[in-house]
């Protein structure tokens, strides 16, 4: 059974239509990775003001 030039386009759609479906798939999970990092980032940033303006720390710096 010889292979036919409408063969060989076909299996090189199927593999192009593979990647596209797998990057759309990595794209929105990448998104949605980064939108989960920067509300944990803010989270971090929001807490750690909260505790730290119960107290004051004083640095005192002497000159020799």
């Amino acid at each position: 059974m010889p292979i036919t030039r409408e063969d060989i386009e076909a299996k090189a759609m199927e593999i192009i239509d593979a990647v596209d479906e797998t990057r759309e798939a990595a794209k929105d999970k990448a998104v949605l990775g980064l939108v989960v990092a920067a509300g944990l980032v803010a989270l971090a940033f929001i807490i750690g003001r909260k505790r730290g303006s119960q107290g004051k720390t004083l640095v005192e710096v002497y000159r020799i």
